[in-house]
């Protein structure tokens, strides 16, 4: 079985040299549990494909450039090659998502840079025909100042952005972490800091090294490992529109995440543009990032600061709202950041990788998909779990820090992954997407 591998180059810190290829088994087993190996990167070379999707009928892969905030369609020529369908489109600062729609007739693009939700439409043969940037989101838990951001998007014009604001949001994508969790950290880690010190003083010589090390100098970490000793803006706005993530639902509708706005936005299509329909609000600060439409009729939404598990459902009006919600796991880490979201081949459990922590958290459907149950947390093997990809009874994790790619065996009847059983190595890797037989 074969399986395109997107990731981040050096534009993103990254090593990738664009979508790579990797085999687990023999070519053409139904299984994904046999060794793993990468085979190097596909031509041509593309800069940060962190998320890779593909048309429904047609052997053409679309990739989201996130440093260049574009999307590029590739038609594929060979086991190892692909060609250009036109010029890359532009969609928005960090594009990080791309879901096609059922028909192929078009794709949506998120933008966790600028909060943009783009449609690109799509010819019959999956090149790219057009774009519309859809209306921007309201944050319902303040007052929207007069950004630019805040008017529909068909209606503004972009202006160049400052480089040392496209750093920091480029770096507060790295980490995963916004910039005012990321000072509340650091007024914690300033008085966990003090109170260290304060222990290993009245501790003595002898018994100091018995003191965690909270007061020692850290040095940052290239991937944003080390948060406490980044500088924050203040002049930064607090709360910032983040578009993550796509879904279609079964009746032509299509969910959107916005991490920094706490939304799970509805849309519509209607003359070749994306309507807002409604949108479902999330607790402030939980950062709704990927989520699954369930057979059942319910939809799934993980969080990537608080951790937890939505359930949203839709009444007979159509119109979506939360119906619960539960933590990713019974034991999760304070820095735990939620990741990927995934069903199992059944659709009975759910995986949510955890960064921070680098766990898998297996969740049980109940009854008629209205609530869940917290299952078992499992090592994933990796270091920051970046993405998973559910083969039938193997679970295929992407290790962004780690450069590796691993899978766990999954117990059909409990759900629960096993011990790492395949491992390679795969640089940067962020997406794993299944290479069409």
């Amino acid at each position: 079985m074969r399986f395109w591998v997107g990731g981040y180059s050096s534009d993103m810190e990254g090593t990738a040299e664009g979508i790579g290829l990797l085999t687990a088994g023999e070519d053409g087993s139904p299984f994904a549990s046999g060794p793993l190996s990468f085979r190097g990167a596909v031509r041509p070379a593309l800069a940060s494909p962190s998320w890779i999707a593909a048309h429904p009928r047609l052997d053409v892969v679309y990739a989201a450039l996130e440093g260049e905030g574009r999307v590029a369609a590739l038609a594929r020529t060979g086991d190892t090659s692909f060609t250009g369908l036109g010029p890359s489109v532009e969609a928005g600062e960090a594009v990080c998502h791309i879901a096609v729609s059922p028909g192929g007739e078009y794709l949506l693009a998120s933008c966790w840079g600028d909060g943009r939700v783009v449609r690109i439409a799509l010819d019959g043969s999956g090149r790219p025909t057009g774009r519309a940037v859809a209306q921007a989101a309201r944050d319902p838990y303040g007052v929207v100042g007069a950004d630019p951001r805040d008017l529909p998007r068909e209606d503004v014009d972009d202006e160049p952005q400052d480089p040392r604001v496209a750093a920091e949001r480029r770096e507060e994508r790295m980490s995963g972490v916004p910039a005012d969790r990321d000072a509340d950290r650091r007024q914690a880690a300033i008085g966990l800091a003090d109170a260290a010190a304060a222990l290993r003083a009245a501790a003595g010589a002898e018994f100091a090294h018995l003191i965690p090390d909270h007061d020692r100098p850290t040095e940052p970490d290239v991937h944003g490992g080390t948060l406490l000793t980044r500088a924050v803006d203040a002049d930064q706005p607090t709360r910032t529109s983040r578009a993550h993530a796509a879904a279609f639902l079964p009746d032509g509708r299509a969910l959107t995440t916005d991490l920094g706005f706490d939304l799970v936005r509805v849309w519509r299509t209607a003359a070749g543009r994306l309507v807002a329909d409604h949108d479902v609000t999330l607790p402030r600060g939980s950062g709704p990032r990927h989520l699954v439409v369930h057979p059942s009729g319910f939809a799934y939404v993980l969080t990537e600061h608080s951790a937890e598990v939505f359930v949203l459902g839709a009444d007979r009006a159509g119109r979506w709202s939360v119906r619960g919600s539960v933590p990713a796991a019974a034991l999760t880490l304070p820095d735990d950041a939620g990741a990927e979201l995934a069903a199992s081949h059944d659709r009975a459990f759910l995986y949510a990788g955890l960064r921070g922590s680098d766990t898998i958290a297996v969740l049980r459907v109940v009854g008629d998909g209205s609530s869940l149950e917290p299952v078992a947390l499992a090592e994933s093997g990796v270091t920051w779990p970046r993405h998973h990809l559910v083969v039938r009874d193997t679970l295929l994790v992407a290790g962004q820090r780690s450069d590796d790619v691993v899978s766990l065996s999954l117990d059909i009847r409990t759900g629960v992954p096993s011990k790492v059983r395949q491992r390679a190595s795969v640089p940067s890797p962020t997406r794993i997407l299944r290479v069409r037989d």
